[in-house]
C-alpha cells in the first residue's frame, strides 16, 4: 500500500496497518487513488477524507505494552508448567 500512500515514519506504518484492518485494502486503495495528484497523498489526508480519526501514538504504545505483557505472561506460564513437571532433586549431602 505504500506505493499509493505517503508513509514517512513508524507511526504512519502503524496507522496504515490499523486502517487496512479497519476498512480493508480495496477501500483504502480507492481513497488513495481518488486523492492522488502529482504526488502520493499523506495518510492523514486519507483519514480526514474518510472521516476516520486514527489512534494516537500513546494508544498504539499502550496496545504494544499489553501485547508484550501477554506474551511474557504466556512464557512465564509455560516455564511454570515445565518446572512443575520436572522431578524434584534431592539436596546434595555435605
Amino acid at each position: 500500500m505504500e506505493h499509493l500512500i505517503r508513509v514517512q515514519n513508524d507511526y504512519d506504518r502503524q496507522v496504515l496497518a490499523w486502517l487496512r484492518g479497519r476498512i480493508g485494502d480495496a477501500a483504502l486503495q480507492a481513497a488513495a487513488q481518488r486523492l492522488a495528484g502529482p504526488r502520493k497523498p499523506y495518510l492523514s489526508t486519507i483519514c480526514r477524507s474518510l472521516g476516520i480519526r486514527p489512534p494516537s501514538r500513546r494508544q498504539f504504545a499502550a496496545e504494544a505494552g499489553r501485547l508484550h505483557r501477554a506474551v511474557g505472561d504466556s512464557y512465564l506460564a509455560r516455564i511454570r508448567e515445565i518446572l512443575a513437571q520436572a522431578p524434584a532433586h534431592e539436596a546434595p549431602h555435605q
